[in-house]
């Protein structure tokens, strides 16, 4: 158990928590959300003493081991990579350590000897006699291959850094486990994998995530920072939603008795209690749902952003046609080849990759930003189509640099001032900010503006590379709901399992060998053995079309 104890903290007169009391306790994960700023990633280190707050403390259960997830992906460069792992356990590495440099001590004495002996013991109760095949174990779950487990991380990728240091979190099963971000530039399967594993977890979990999938598959309780104030609620984070917005719509209606208030919520309530049996944590959540309090549920602060996308027209029966589409890269190595599509309509696909280059570049195909090496792209006549790419910066720089209106005027057909700062005002950019340089703006500002410039298209077909990228869990949440109630044709690539599962209907994968297409929903097509096989012959010379 950890326990925070009347915590306060502030930076110069910003003051982020104040008079914080909680307690979190074994076999539950806790999701910590706030807007941004609000302190999120400050606030677990605070729990791992990296930070002192001005006033209170932190007290852990005495013998209870903490571990963090690393954030510096450089901070083992010249580690192997099972070395990195075993180094999550710090005292029993420390221990190996030891005794390992006792025994290749050719002048070691007796009592050296006995030292290693006493040591050898202490290492064993620790589990080290088993520390590297449990570690490979772990690595191998998550997607390193065995011929890498040896290698240097400095000839790790990125993504395979990540999920090494995920690994060293875990190793061992630490009573404590602060994890800041964990699915950040993580493959569809090793999320699921890791959102498994923490769901079956027994000692406590304390999570930073925008995954909405993520925290919903392994919360029993989240961490609301809002107010300045750090309360704990039960469920997931749905749940918390749901609940939240229902207490805003309420609080609105002041008409309405509080006894009806009540029914209201204890219906919703039992909802979700039915639903939660679905869940691994069906019935802790059930037990704790049972104990909650009505009264202590409060609507949250924090403002979501309007997003919703009109069409100008209805599209007609020729929407999309790719027909023999691939592309090399500049060594002259294919970055996907023969692809072939036609859309129908209502269809929304996920289109996935490996290869982060081949996915943007094929985009830009679409887009008409590249010409392709083979094949040809042909959109209905009566299609517009709105991109929104994964590097925006291009639309934030040189000539592009303008206060938001001019910025936004330039992308309108009403080019009134007053309309323009009305539909900023909707995407939350309030009185002054509208003055914002456009080239001064944060990766969720430049995104959102982004947006704002595609719902004034009118559009009827979108291609979104990676759209909730640097945005909040509010901003994340509307566009989710924006593009479920979108009538058009969308492409969309996203590592947000839960944008991706509840607005598409249709997976598209491409590789250097082929392609496969496939009417699934994205969670039928992550958990499918076939699927499994298809794409792993997709990246190994196998091209496979479902």
């Amino acid at each position: 158990m950890i326990t925070v104890d009347n915590v306060s903290l502030q930076f110069g007169k910003q003051v982020l928590f104040d008079e914080v009391n909680l307690k979190f306790t074994r076999g539950n994960c806790y999701g910590v959300i706030g807007a941004n700023g609000a302190g999120k990633s400050t606030f677990l280190k605070i729990l791992s003493g990296e930070i002192e707050p001005n006033r209170g403390g932190i007290s852990i259960e005495p013998g209870n081991r903490m571990a963090v997830l690393s954030q510096n992906h450089f901070g083992f460069e010249e580690e192997t990579v099972l070395n990195t792992v075993l180094m999550g356990h710090k005292e029993m590495y420390r221990i190996g350590e030891e005794k390992n440099a006792i025994y290749m001590n050719p002048d070691a004495s007796e009592a050296d000897g006995l030292r290693a002996a006493d040591l050898e013991n202490e290492y064993g109760n620790m589990g080290g006699w088993t520390a590297e095949s449990d570690a490979a174990e772990l690595l191998s779950n998550m997607g390193i291959r065995e011929d890498l487990h040896y290698k240097l991380m400095k000839e790790l990728t990125g993504p395979e850094k990540v999920k090494v240091l995920l690994a060293q979190a875990i190793f061992g099963s630490p009573d404590l486990l602060l994890l800041d971000e964990p699915t950040n530039d993580l493959d569809a399967e090793t999320a699921t994998w890791l959102a498994d594993f923490l769901a079956d977890y027994q000692n406590t979990v304390i999570v930073v995530s925008h995954d909405r999938y993520f925290l919903d598959m392994v919360c029993t309780h989240m961490v609301d920072i809002d107010f300045k104030k750090i309360k704990i609620y039960t469920g997931n984070y749905t749940f918390w939603y749901e609940t939240s917005q229902l207490m805003m719509q309420q609080r609105a209606n002041k008409d309405k008795k509080t006894e009806a208030k009540r029914a209201e919520l204890m219906e919703f309530i039992a909802r979700f209690s039915a639903n939660a049996s679905k869940s691994r944590q069906a019935t802790s959540r059930k037990k704790a749902l049972e104990k909650l309090n009505i009264d202590e549920m409060e609507p949250s602060s924090r403002k979501y952003p309007f997003i919703r996308f009109n069409m100008e027209r209805e599209p007609g029966d020729q929407l999309l046609r790719v027909t023999n589409l691939g592309k090399r890269d500049e060594n002259g190595d294919w970055l996907f080849k023969g692809l072939d599509l036609t859309l129908n309509r209502n269809e929304k696909i996920s289109l996935l990759g490996r290869n982060t280059t081949a996915v943007n570049t094929l985009y830009q195909v679409l887009a008409g930003e590249v010409e392709p090496d083979t094949g040809t792209v042909e959109f209905g006549q009566t299609i517009t189509v709105e991109y929104m790419p994964n590097d925006n910066s291009k639309y934030f720089s040189g000539s592009n640099d303008t206060n938001l209106i001019d910025w936004l005027r330039q992308f309108s057909k009403e080019k009134d001032e007053m309309f323009i700062r009305g539909f900023l005002g909707r995407m939350l950019f309030r009185e002054e900010e509208v003055y914002k340089q456009s080239s001064v703006l944060s990766g969720g500002e430049k995104v959102r503006c982004m947006l704002s410039k595609m719902m004034l298209k009118l559009p009827n077909f979108l291609l979104l590379d990676e759209p909730t990228n640097h945005l909040d869990l509010e901003s994340i949440t509307a566009l989710n709901n924006a593009l479920v109630e979108f009538k058009g044709n969308l492409i969309m690539t996203s590592h947000d399992h839960a944008l991706l599962s509840s607005v598409t209907n249709r997976i598209v994968e491409i590789g250097p060998t082929g392609y496969i297409d496939s009417l699934m929903g994205f969670d039928e097509y992550i958990k499918s053995e076939k699927i499994r096989v298809q794409r792993e012959g997709l990246y190994k010379g196998m091209a496979m079309v479902a």
